[in-house]
C-alpha cells in the first residue's frame, strides 16, 4: 500500500484497532500507524495532513 491508497490503509486500521475511535486519533500517532501495517511500502516523508485527514475520515465510515 501506498498513501495514495486512503480506502485501504482505513481498512486495515480498522480491522487492526477496532476498539480505537479515529475521531480521537492524533495525526502522529495515525501516521505512525499506517507506517507499521504489515502491507504499507511508502516513504514516510510522503505523507501529509490532507492524506491523514482522508485516511481518518474514511476509517470513521468504516465504523458506521
Amino acid at each position: 500500500m501506498l498513501w495514495t491508497d486512503v480506502n485501504d490503509i482505513a481498512i486495515e486500521l480498522y480491522e487492526k484497532f477496532p476498539e480505537v475511535d479515529p475521531q480521537y486519533v492524533l495525526f502522529t500517532d495515525l501516521r505512525d500507524w499506517v507506517l507499521d501495517l504489515e502491507d504499507f511500502e511508502d516513504a514516510a516523508d510522503r505523507s501529509n495532513e490532507k492524506i491523514l485527514e482522508a485516511i481518518q475520515m474514511l476509517w470513521m465510515e468504516e465504523m458506521n
